[in-house]
């Protein structure tokens, strides 16, 4: 479990210090990409980026 919980919060770690790069590629600009305000504050919801990501990666993994 706790194993786990190091996992995700790696993963989170890189994700959000790729975030810069990401968007200058165009990730985070898809058609299915959300932005909206609420409660003052901006929330973002990325689907298309996500679904685009996880189609690269699983075709890289099993390419190699």
């Amino acid at each position: 479990m706790i194993r786990w919980l190091i996992v995700v919060f790696l993963a989170l770690v890189l994700i959000n210090g790729l975030t810069p790069w990401l968007r200058r590629l165009g990730l985070g600009r898809l058609p299915g990409d959300f932005h909206f305000r609420l409660f003052g504050r901006d929330w973002f919801i990325p689907l298309a980026s996500t679904v685009l990501l996880s189609l690269l990666l699983s075709l890289a993994v099993k390419w190699l």
